[in-house]
């Protein structure tokens, strides 16, 4: 991928039009449907870290600026402004969980977590975890949806925090381990096949 394919210049022009929209307040991306521009050479590794032309973007603000400007559309992620949308690749996940938080809810303790580029997500029905196989390992990969089909992978470490408070439950007659936030539950797999999940 390169950006010759991008005709508005690459990082530095998206990086000014997504400033520009989200001057009050978030981006309103999901009302954006500009023209396709082609493919940027930009990268979302497993790791949470963003690549531009193979170089680490090591500024965190601009982290966070492209990503509030990120759109899912099927199974492909784009970077949107108002006049374009360029296709970035994402190896796994665009996003990763990495702290959590308890908060007393009426409804019971509701989990809270931020994301690496410090957004606050409330687990949650709008805000699910799921559960994937992890190939080779036995185990699972743990996401949390974070905003309009954009996922972030759990890091392990605080997989560990969530399989800690896992609980069983009776899910359509048949006993599950899983984790609640507030009226939520999120079924790991069957009670009667635990294992070392993580």
């Amino acid at each position: 991928m390169t950006d010759t394919k991008n005709p508005t210049g690459g990082m530095e022009s998206l990086a000014g039009a997504a400033r520009t929209a989200g001057k009050k307040g978030p981006p309103p991306v999901h009302l954006w449907n500009p023209p396709y521009c082609g493919e940027i050479d930009m990268r979302i590794a497993t790791d949470g870290t963003w690549f531009y032309q193979k170089t680490p973007i090591g500024r965190l603000p601009l982290v966070k600026l492209f990503a509030s400007v990120l759109k899912r559309e099927g199974d492909h992620h784009f970077l949107v402004t108002p006049v374009e949308k360029c296709g970035i690749a994402v190896d796994d996940a665009p996003f990763l969980a990495v702290e959590m938080q308890i908060a007393p809810t009426k409804d019971g303790e509701t989990l809270h977590f931020r994301t690496n580029v410090d957004d606050w997500v409330v687990c949650g029905p709008d805000n699910a975890l799921r559960f994937e196989p992890e190939p080779g390992t036995g185990g699972l990969k743990p996401y949390l949806h974070v905003r309009r089909g954009l996922w972030a992978k759990v890091t392990r470490a605080l997989f560990y925090d969530v399989v800690a408070r896992g609980e069983e439950r009776g899910i359509e007659g048949r006993r599950m381990f899983g984790v609640a936030s507030g009226t939520a539950f999120f079924p790991m797999a069957p009670a009667d096949a635990l294992q070392d999940f993580v």
